[in-house]
Parts: C-alpha cells; structure tokens; sequence
C-alpha cells in the first residue's frame, strides 16, 4: 500500500506559524487516513522552529526565489523582521525527505502557499500578501528525489497519480 506525506496541518494539526492549522476536510483525505496511508510532517516544526512562529518568506537576488534557490544557496528564508531561518527550513526538508524515504512514500500532498511546502505559489519575499510562480524548500527537495507533490486542491489529481503508482506496483 502507497503511502503519502501530508502536511500536519492540513489533518488538523496547531502547527503553523500562527498557531493555527488548515485542515482540509475532504473525502479522499479521510479515506487515505482510514486506510492507514497518510504520514502527518511538518517539516518547519521538525526543523526547530516554534508555534506560533513569525511568518518567513524566501527572498534573493536573482529572478528565481523559491525552495530550488533556497537549496541551491542562492536564496534564504527571512521573517518579516529580517531573521534568517533558512537552517530550519532546509533542515526540515531534509527531515520530511527521510520520513517519506523511510514510510516509501512515493507522493506528499502539501499546503499550499507556504515557503516549506508550496508546490504551486509562494510568497514573493516583500511581505506585502503577494505571490509568485514557485515551490516551496521541502516540495522542491522532495521533487528532486523523485517524489511527486501535489496541494491540497489537487487532491483528485493525486488520487489518479496514487492509482498509476499502484498499477505500477503490481504489474
């Protein structure tokens, strides 16, 4: 049976920066948990940093700022007051790496927006609300292992990758 990183705070878990989770109550999510496949992360507690949190948004100085950038030394992850916590974030993906790694976890479904798991936007490092084409740090280290993300308003696309995944297995 495939397994499937989830971020925490999508089942419900206080682990965001506010303090506050975003649980997702939908159909597919609570199937995979009775059926004994999610594996709950978060790869910003896991990496040491504390709830509630400031917010943090990757910035640099090239045209990319996103988790790729991040990993690749060119960007870093900041608070609002210009604390850089990039250590944590890279720590965490690395963390949510090996937990995958570890449950064989071939797929994550992860929040989007967020500067560790956004696989679709994150914020563009001003602070101001607005986003930009990009992934998050962890998203992008679980990509370049080969493990598939997808948000959490792609969670039909996910379930039709999880059936591939499956068919593959058996044949």
């Amino acid at each position: 049976m495939e397994k499937i990183l989830v971020s925490a705070c999508l089942l419900g878990t206080p682990v965001r920066y506010d303090g506050r989770a975003k649980r997702v109550d939908d159909r597919l999510l609570a199937r995979w948990r009775a059926e004994g496949r999610l594996v709950p992360f978060c790869p910003e507690v896991s990496g040491g940093l504390a709830v509630p949190r400031p917010p943090a948004e990757i910035v640099g100085s090239g045209p990319s700022r996103d988790g790729a950038s991040v990993l690749d030394g060119t960007a870093k992850v900041v608070t609002g007051s210009g604390t850089d916590v990039t250590e944590a974030f890279v720590r965490g993906a690395h963390l949510a790496l090996e937990a995958a790694q570890r449950a064989g976890a071939r797929l994550a479904v992860l929040k989007e927006g967020s500067p560790s798991c956004a696989s679709r936007r994150v914020y563009d490092g001003t602070f101001s609300g607005r986003s930009t084409p990009g992934q998050g740090v962890t998203t992008a280290l679980l990509e370049r292992a080969g493990i598939r993300v997808f948000n959490e308003d792609e969670l039909e696309s996910a379930a039709v990758y999880l059936t591939q995944l499956e068919g593959r297995s058996k044949s």
